[in-house]
């Protein structure tokens, strides 16, 4: 376990892929075990890819690609404009919200926020937003798509800790509206007190919000038909997926006529991409996790945490820290697959819901893409709009303490994940 982690963090530092980070660091815990041979890695490695709820992956992605290039996004931006732009610092709003309903359909905060880079991003900026605050807002906003369903993160969470797919949906559209109504507050009180516009002159009509809202139906019911269709098992999360992708073509090519083949073959080609990326990541986490688990790392830790505290609310806490952390150096697919092994028992076995658990775990490991030294999020986004570091860390401050506090309040009163799980399914 000594050379495995120094090979980790070596490869770390040296900024290689994390996925082959994560794979050739457990490698050199079978080289010369003869206890381990080579081939029980091999057998993982394969072996991690036969998993039908994993099918539910790469159909999400493609219902996420499809309903991108069908002319989806454009018009939850203009819902969007239409419902927030007439407040202080519309724009930033605007930014927020379109991520909180495209939650629902990138599934990714990374995808999120580097398509609010090239769509509201630009405007804020025209229009006088600095920016160092148009960054921060662009790049926490798309946080909120680890907890709006069908998030990727939640379905990998459910694959590796037998969590209810179903429940971690549900549970994720409280968390998801309250962080989109905390940053809103937080951007109305930076825009007031900086004097930032609006976007549009008036508040839109009772007849042009109704307009609106039936122009976007489509999109803003995807989430809920798919939770009501596994809550009443019409199919089970892996055909949500393949039941994802029918609905986004059927609403591109014969509602809003906007898909054609070549967009197809765009979004298919995307979605090998980015489930190739995927795909890579849990084989070579795969044999990373059972290295772990057969050096009894996760009991040991547990024995570690529980001395520490047995008290649920403080464990959570602990826990939060560590994960914040994680997040700073490993994406959150990596960590995900990593650390739900390792963490989830110890909220099990202290009384803790693993589908609280499982929200909080995932709101706080994708608070890591966000931070530096690794963060994903901040620097494509600092990347694409050409925002020194230093202007970033600054503005996104206030969201930062926002969500901490969001966070915190998750942890304290559990009933905000799961009274709605609790409603469809029951307790």
């Amino acid at each position: 376990m000594t050379v495995l982690a120094i090979v980790f963090v070596i490869l770390l530092l040296l900024n290689m892929p994390l996925a082959f980070v994560v794979g050739i660091s457990a490698l050199t815990f079978f080289i010369g075990n003869s206890d381990m041979p080579i081939t029980v890695a091999v057998t993982k490695m394969v072996y991690s890819t036969q998993s039908f709820p994993l099918l539910a992956v790469p159909f999400f992605l493609l219902a996420g690609n499809i309903m991108t290039e069908c002319g989806i996004t454009r018009r939850l931006f203009d819902f969007c404009n239409i419902s927030t732009g007439h407040m202080r610092g519309g724009l930033a709003h605007v930014n927020i919200l379109l991520s909180t309903l495209m939650g629902g359909i990138s599934g990714s905060a990374a995808s999120d926020a580097a398509m609010d880079c090239r769509m509201t991003a630009p405007e804020m900026i025209k229009r006088g937003y600095s920016k160092g605050f148009t960054a921060a807002v662009t790049a926490y906003s798309s946080l909120i798509t680890a907890t709006i369903p069908p998030g990727i993160g939640l379905i990998l969470f459910g694959f590796i800790g037998s969590v209810s797919i179903g429940r971690l949906f549900a549970g994720g559209i409280m968390p998801g509206l309250l962080m989109c109504a905390v940053m809103m507050f937080t951007a109305w009180i930076i825009s007031a007190k900086r004097g930032y516009g609006r976007s549009r002159e008036k508040r839109a009509t009772l007849k042009e919000f109704f307009k609106s809202l039936i122009d976007n139906i489509w999109a803003l019911l995807f989430p809920f038909i798919l939770i009501i269709g596994i809550r009443f098992g019409f199919f089970t999360p892996s055909e949500a997926g393949a039941f994802a992708v029918i609905y986004a073509i059927v609403i591109g090519k014969f509602v809003y006529k906007e898909l054609s083949n070549d967009k197809i073959i765009e979004a298919l080609r995307a979605t090998v991409m980015d489930n190739g990326m995927i795909m890579l990541i849990i084989i070579c986490s795969s044999i990373f996790g059972h290295v772990i688990i057969y050096n009894q790392a996760p009991q040991a830790i547990a024995v570690f945490l529980t001395s520490l505290t047995a008290d649920p609310i403080a464990l959570l806490f602990i826990i939060i820290v560590f994960l914040i952390v994680a997040g700073m150096f490993m994406e959150p697919t990596v960590n995900t697959l990593l650390l739900t092994p390792i963490f989830l028992p110890i909220a099990k076995s202290v009384g803790i819901d693993p589908v609280h658990f499982g929200l909080i775990m995932m709101t706080t490991i994708t608070l890591g893409s966000f931070t530096p030294p690794v963060g994903v999020v901040i620097y494509a986004v600092c990347s694409i709009l050409e925002v020194p570091l230093k202007d970033y860390l600054k503005e996104s401050l206030p969201f930062l303490i926002s969500v901490l506090v969001l966070v915190a309040l998750m942890v304290i009163f559990p009933q905000i994940v799961l009274f709605i799980p609790n409603l469809i399914y029951g307790v």
